[in-house]
């Protein structure tokens, strides 16, 4: 299994780096700051041997310039304009980033934007801003349909599958949460659990595909319960699954 360690950058973005116990290369996914991965990077004993991006907002790639050299490949979205790209992907490429000896397969999964990409490999989804631990990014570039049919394809990976996100946003996408669906036991049960864990400065990261279809509502467009909170939010029946992201989105936007 690869080791993945969580570097905390700006104010509330992660920066994950990942590395195989038998090697010291490691690869970084969505550096928003250089001086923290390099830092994390000189601790461990590691060589940067890859970045990855999931898109192209600055807090996901302002770091990139300050870590690369011409013999470090950064991965992204192809037609996107992140800077110093050097290995632009579309959904269903496969890599295998250097010195990880771990197949990584590029799903597409546009909506926060258009050019969303996440990575899937060792049982685990690097998802950017796409789907955060109780929550998913703001809807900036896409459309309700397209964002809702890419969760449905995230939550259709193993529930043990875990889910690395970039940023800190647990706690409150939990409130949200809550405001959604109260009578969800586990999700009360998650929330208090979470706020323990930042009572500490713990970190609330990695979750699990099943701990996101348990507790996350823009996962649980087709509970009665979610539904009929989310109809009685907007005033009118849901047409269906992309009809009750849509009025969640809305709803936790203006939250």
């Amino acid at each position: 299994m690869l080791e993945i360690t969580p570097i905390p950058v700006l104010s509330d973005n992660y920066t994950w780096l990942i590395h195989h116990p038998q090697s010291t290369a490691a690869v970084v996914v969505d550096p928003g700051e250089a001086a923290p991965v390099a830092h994390a990077l000189e601790s461990l004993g590691l060589t940067l041997s890859a970045i990855l991006i999931t898109h192209h907002h600055g807090d996901h790639v302002a770091g990139i310039a300050g870590l690369r050299d011409d013999a470090i490949p950064v991965y992204g979205p192809a037609d996107s304009d992140i800077p110093h790209l050097t290995q632009p992907l579309k959904h269903g490429d496969r890599i295998t980033p250097g010195g990880l000896g771990v197949e990584f397969e590029v799903i597409a999964v546009p909506g926060h934007t258009l050019d969303h990409i996440a990575y899937l490999g060792d049982a685990s989804l690097f998802a950017g801003d796409a789907l955060f631990a109780g929550g998913c990014g703001r809807m900036f570039e896409g459309t309700p349909a397209p964002m809702q049919g890419y969760l449905a394809k995230l939550r259709a990976l193993p529930p043990a599958t875990r889910v690395y996100c970039g940023h800190e946003y647990t706690q409150a996408n939990l409130a949200f949460a809550r405001a959604v669906e109260p009578e969800n036991t586990a999700l009360q049960a998650r929330a208090e659990r979470v706020h323990e864990q930042r009572q500490r400065g713990a970190i609330t990261l990695p979750s699990t595909i099943g701990e996101e279809r348990a507790t996350n509502p823009f996962m649980r467009w087709d509970s009665d319960a979610v539904r009929r909170h989310a109809g009685e939010h907007a005033g009118r029946t849901p047409e269906g699954p992309a009809d009750v992201f849509a009025i969640l989105r809305d709803w936790k936007d203006n939250f």
